[in-house]
Order: C-alpha cells, then structure tokens, then sequence
C-alpha cells in the first residue's frame, strides 16, 4: 500500500538486489551518471550498473506538500494514492498487478518536496514500467467512486499515523508552529478538515498542473546500455505534450525572534520532548557543517546524547538529533528525547541544553572528530550499495538542488573543523532560533491502552 510517511515494503526481489551489489570503484557516484533532457521537457538521469541483471525505474514529479495552498492540503498523498486507479488503457490496481507478474516490485512515497514512483525488476521487463509510466502521466482516470473511497483510506491513515500517535501529533504541531509562513506549516498528510472538504475537481486541476514532462524527471539504474535505454525512453516518453513546469518558490520564513513552545496533552505512556531549530539546506555550506553536528550528538551509542543523557545520567529511554540536508526549503535541525519513567522533562531539556552549550565552549576532540567524519563517510557510501538507494540518492538530491552536487557531500564533510562546529552550533542551535514542544502524557481512557508513540520521524523527509 502507498504510504504518506514514505517507508517502502522491501519484498524478495528488492531484497535480493540490495544483498547483490556493492560498490567496487572509488569514483564518485555522479561521475558515472549521464543525463539528458527529451525534446517535451522531460529530464532522464542515467546510471548503467551491470552486477544484477535488474533495473529500478523511477518517475518523480516535483510537487509534494510544499506546493499545496492553504485550505487545500493533502492534495500530493491523495494523488499518489489515485495514481494507481488506472487508465482508460489500464483499470483498477491493474499497475501493481502487471508489474507483479512481471516478477518486479513497486512502491510509492510521498513528500513535502516530491512524489515518486519506482519498480524495480528484471532488465528484459524494463518496457512493462515504462509503458506503465507513460500511460498514467497524462490519462490518468480520475472517477469519484475512486476518490470517495481513497479519500476515506487517507482520512484512516491519518487517524492511525499521527491522531493516534502522540509523538507524532507532537512533531506536526511543532512545524505548525515553527513554520508560519512557508508550506511547511502544514504535514504531507493535510489536515483532517482539508481532506474531508477536498473535492475531485480539485484533484483533477493539481494533477493537470503537476503531472506533466516539464515537471518531472526519470531516473533508471541497473543492468541496461545507455544509448539502447535512451532510445526507449525517447520513444515511449517522447510524444507525450510538454506541458508547463509550475513556479517553484515559495515565500520563506522571516527570521525568528524568539523561542516559540507548544505543549500537548495526549493519552501516552510517556512524556516525549522535541526542539526544532531553524535551519539552511544544503544550498549553503553551513549544512553539511550540521551534519557533523548531528553525528556528534547522535551518530551511534557511543555519541554525546546517548552517552550522557541514557547512560550516564539514565535520564532518557532516547536521545537522537536529525538535520534536515535534503530538503527543498530551509527547514529545521531536530533534537529530541523520551524521558524514562519517573524523569521529568525539565531534566531532560536541561540536559540536552548542557550538551549544545558544550558543542558552543568546546573545540571537538580531533578524534571525536575523525571518528564521526569516517562514521559519516561509511553511511554515505553504504547508502549506494544497492540500485534502488543509489537512484534515490540522485532523486532526492535533484529535488533539493541538483545531482551534480551529491559527490560534494564527502569533500564538504571532511572540511569541517572544530571552530566550524562551534561557531554554526553558536548561530542556530540558540534558544531564540528553536521551536521547543513538549507531550504531557494523559491517562488512558477506561478499558484502554495509552499509546506507545514513535519518533515522529517516519517519512524519507521532512
């Protein structure tokens, strides 16, 4: 089933194909990949690797919950969920059928940035998702009875994902607050309200604005030669119209001028706390400054939060950070905990507080330094040890900038200095730059179980 929070069901075949290959060349990723764009827009990123005979074949359209409006949010997840409710070629869930029997896999994942598709199958079967694709690009059957019943399906997921999670009810109210201005005030789901007034006809013009080759681009990787695939794409894409590729700036957050807080009240087991400080993408260097960071604090058990907060003081079941690199807009740097029973969430704060206040007054040990470089290093290149993660890396840095710029990411990372950490730790992890939230556990309702909660991080990204 296609999910909003973008975790992917891996079945025997994707399986098989992350267990097959691993990478033997030196050379960065980019330097292998060959790109084109067709005469009608569309964008084709190439990467031949020939230790499987399979091939992952990626379509992605450059809209997600950033390009929805006010009042109208939940639109990009809907349509991912329609996208597989057939053609006048195709019906009905007949997409996942055909590339089932054709021995593949296939998923899809929507974003605040993006949708994607992907199947991933044998090379001599590449055509079956191909033809696939080009077929729901443009006649795409949009019915009401189709819509009716997706839109209920929606409105469950988000019921079971985030209404009924409080840590992640947590973390959708702390965007809301932090982001005021700039889409990401609103989650990639949408809001109830929006999704139960969103009508078809409101489908249909997002889908006739975003669904186009202008606004797209296709990523195949795996065991094909490049002229012979080119010459596919150009053929069974080629002749599908233009279309316009819709403005994709979108107005910005101000700087803030204060801490912002927010406290929830929800039937939990435990306490959570979360602080979101305002942050840059990778479009500027100080973000790959903050991936050291967040290395330092959470980068494994040996990492300054766990060490501290869980084992040393046993304030903290968790404590974990994330930068947001990837995403499309400025967005936010995340520091959060789960108290133990029995802690309180002031003594938590306090604590992960005295952790960044040390990364602001103490140049980082050149060992401590290295170990999380090299920690960072081996993440990054056994995220390309199999044809899928390797044509999402180049999906999702395209998205946020380009692919071009994906072999920047070791170099960048090895420049970073221990006044570096200090003085970006010094400009955004302050208090007048974060949004802090924090759960205040309810007790269960009578005959009820409270809720265990999740991280809230459950999407490829935020």
């Amino acid at each position: 089933m296609k999910k909003s929070n973008g975790w992917i069901t891996v079945g025997p075949l994707l399986l098989l194909l992350f267990l097959l290959w691993a990478p033997t060349s030196q050379a960065g990723l980019g330097d292998q990949v060959f790109e084109t764009t067709l005469s009608n827009g569309l964008k084709v990123i190439l990467l031949e690797n020939h230790k499987a005979p399979l091939v992952t074949f990626h379509i992605w359209y450059r809209v997600g919950s950033r390009n929805e409006e006010w009042g109208k949010t939940g639109l990009s997840h809907m349509l991912e969920h329609m996208m597989f409710k057939g053609t006048k070629k195709h019906g009905p869930e007949d997409y996942s059928r055909i590339i089932q029997e054709n021995g593949g896999e296939t998923n899809a994942f929507t974003s605040r940035d993006y949708t994607g598709y992907f199947a991933t199958l044998r090379s001599d079967r590449v055509q079956v998702v191909m033809d696939l694709e080009a077929d729901r690009m443009p006649n795409l059957n949009l019915r009401e009875e189709d819509f009716v019943t997706e839109r209920m399906v929606v409105m469950e997921e988000r019921r079971q994902r985030t209404e009924d999670d409080p840590q992640a009810f947590l973390m959708e109210q702390l965007e809301a607050t932090a982001f005021q201005v700039q889409p990401y005030h609103w989650p990639i789901i949408g809001w109830m309200e929006d999704l139960m007034r969103v009508t078809l006809e409101d489908l249909k013009r997002y889908y006739q604005t975003y669904y186009n080759p202008s606004n797209s681009f296709l990523v195949a990787v795996g065991d094909f030669k490049r002229g012979e695939m080119l010459s596919r794409i150009e053929k069974t894409f080629g002749s599908i119209p233009q279309g316009m590729a819709p403005k994709q700036e979108k107005p910005k957050d101000p700087p803030q001028a204060g801490e912002r807080r927010i406290s929830l009240k929800k039937e939990a087991q435990l306490p959570f706390l979360v602080m979101g400080y305002r942050i840059p993408n990778l479009q500027h260097p100080d973000a790959y400054v903050l991936e050291v960071i967040s290395a330092v604090l959470s980068g494994g058990k040996s990492s300054r939060l766990h060490q501290k907060l869980v084992l040393e003081k046993q304030l903290a079941l968790e404590a974990d950070s994330e930068n947001s690199l990837l995403s499309r807009d400025p967005a936010l740097f995340y520091v959060y905990a789960t108290p133990l029973p029995g802690k309180q969430v002031g003594e938590v704060e306090k604590a992960l507080e005295e952790e960044i206040e040390r990364l602001q007054k103490e140049p980082v040990e050149k060992r401590e330094l290295e170990k999380v470089k090299n920690q960072l290093e081996s993440s990054f290149i056994y995220s390309q040890d199999s044809l899928f993660f390797q044509a999402m890396l180049l999906a999702r840095y395209e998205i946020a900038q380009s692919w071009k710029v994906l072999d920047q990411y070791l170099p960048l990372i090895q420049r970073v200095t221990p006044e570096d950490i200090q003085r970006v730790a010094r400009q955004y992890l302050i208090p007048d730059n974060r949004t802090a939230g924090t759960l205040l556990p309810l007790p269960p309702k009578p005959g009820q179980e409270p809720p265990v909660g999740s991280s809230g991080r459950d999407r490829i990204t935020r």
